[in-house]
């Protein structure tokens, strides 16, 4: 029996209607483990080789009209040739790879992460929301219009990365690179990123549609302090754990200033319409209140993250027992850049701050970015992509955002006039913890509109 012929049987004896085509595509796409590791030998290739070949399978259509590229080995690169050679493509992006599953947290699943069950309304498994849903969506409307007869007018790239959750330097670092040997020069990027929201931004009692048009930057700067050793019995007056320790206290207590302007301004901005009379006279005049509403933002993390570069202690190491003093200490603190710094000036605030010769500051060998452009929020991109965001969600009320993650469209943004991050899904609080969490899901019923919503960035609605 063929996998559709078993879907429909059992659809039948639940006594419920066959899912949509589009969801059971969904599901499949969850089944292929396209997990990233840090160690790439960790990866199985084989899922990737699978999952290219299941879309040309379920897409006939896009594979016949579209002309698609291997770059750096899994890397998909789609061209759709417009009918305007004189107007400038774009580029539209969703990564094929997923988070791995946190070891001993299968069964707390409720359904296992790599199924692709549909029930209760939902596709459940790693990378629905993060980013298959997307990846299947366009892949979906592509089709869909292929299969109408429709031509863009602009040509389309679809850009679609393995390696976005460790840092996207194999895939889309190299899609990028191949573009730009060809001289392309991009209209706009539209990359995953912020999303529909539901009561996730205070006095404000309508979705919002968060149009991302920057993203922070990030590095990770790593502190040694290295001492004589020796029994804890007879400690000195300092040891390399008290001293990185004052260190690391000094970087938290003294963090890099809060500084309200940019697109966090103007999210604000235009979302004070929505808010009660006292919030909206104060957030219509920032340049009286501006200093007031800095310091609320910097109370709750998340809107203190939309307002400076944050300090995150994130790994500790020392010692190997408890009676043995340590020679050395080792500290990694992560930044995420807020735009108009820079991984130089953080560098410099650390080793300012630190003020310790005894400590070694430098910066950690990986992945690292400087802050994003920000934007246009007055291109005819942004209006159509603000105004498919709203036809995705006709309740919602959309605003320019800041995107304190990153995204594989980085890479991109020496190519283009705008970059944009925006995923069409509703997400409330309890949505944000499943993303690399538990019980990862995208609802059903939000497909079509998905799907939609990519349709009309192809037409140029």
């Amino acid at each position: 029996m063929t996998t559709g012929a078993a879907l429909a049987v059992a659809a039948l004896l639940a006594g419920t209607d066959m899912p949509p085509a589009a969801a059971r595509h969904l599901s499949a796409a969850i089944r292929f483990r396209t997990v990233s590791h840090q160690d790439p030998a960790q990866d199985d290739r084989q899922q990737w080789r699978d999952l290219r070949d299941f879309l040309a399978r379920t897409y006939p259509a896009t594979h016949r009209a579209l002309k698609r590229e291997l770059v750096n080995g899994d890397g998909l690169l789609y061209t759709w040739p417009g009918s305007d050679p004189a107007a400038r493509p774009i580029l539209l992006m969703a990564h094929q790879d997923v988070v791995p599953v946190e070891p001993g947290t299968e069964s707390s699943w409720t359904h296992p992460p790599f199924d692709g069950t549909i029930a209760d309304g939902f596709v459940w498994g790693r990378g629905a929301l993060d980013d298959k849903a997307s990846l299947i969506s366009i892949m979906e409307a592509v089709e869909s219009l292929v299969t109408d007869g429709f031509r863009p007018r602009r040509t389309v790239y679809i850009a679609s990365g393995f390696d976005e959750e460790v840092g996207g330097h194999q895939g889309a670092a190299a899609i990028a690179a191949l573009l730009a040997s060809r001289n392309v020069r991009l209209e706009y990027v539209l990359d995953e990123g912020r999303a529909v929201v539901e009561g996730l931004v205070p006095d404000v009692s309508r979705p919002v549609a968060l149009i991302g048009v920057a993203e922070k930057g990030f590095v990770s700067a790593e502190l040694t302090c290295e001492m004589e050793g020796g029994h804890s019995s007879m400690p000195p007056p300092a040891t390399a754990v008290g001293v990185l320790a004052a260190a690391i206290d000094r970087l938290e207590r003294h963090q890099m200033p809060a500084r309200l302007r940019g697109v966090t301004r103007e999210n604000l901005r235009s979302l004070a319409p929505y808010m009660p009379f006292g919030r909206r006279m104060m957030l219509s005049n920032l340049w009286l209140f501006g200093p007031f509403v800095t310091r609320a933002l910097e109370r709750e993390p998340v809107t203190n993250a939309a307002v400076r570069t944050t300090t995150a202690p994130t790994i500790f190491q020392a010692g190997v027992k408890e009676n043995l003093l340590p020679s050395r200490a080792r500290a990694v603190v992560n930044f995420r850049i807020l735009q108009g710094d820079s991984v130089a000036g953080v560098l410099d605030h650390v080793r300012r701050v630190v003020a310790d010769e005894r400590v070694t500051v430098r910066r950690l060998e990986g992945t690292v970015s400087e802050p994003s452009p920000e934007s246009s929020t007055a291109s005819p991109a942004y209006r159509a992509i603000a105004a498919g965001a709203l036809a995705f969600a006709p309740d919602a009320v959309a605003s320019p955002s800041l995107f304190v993650g990153g995204t594989d469209s980085r890479y991109f943004a020496g190519l283009a006039d705008d970059v944009y991050r925006f995923s069409p899904a509703r997400l409330r609080a309890e949505d944000l913890k499943r993303i690399h969490g538990t019980n990862e899901r995208y609802a059903v019923d939000q497909l079509a509109p998905a799907i939609d919503f990519y349709r009309r960035i192809l037409r140029g609605d």
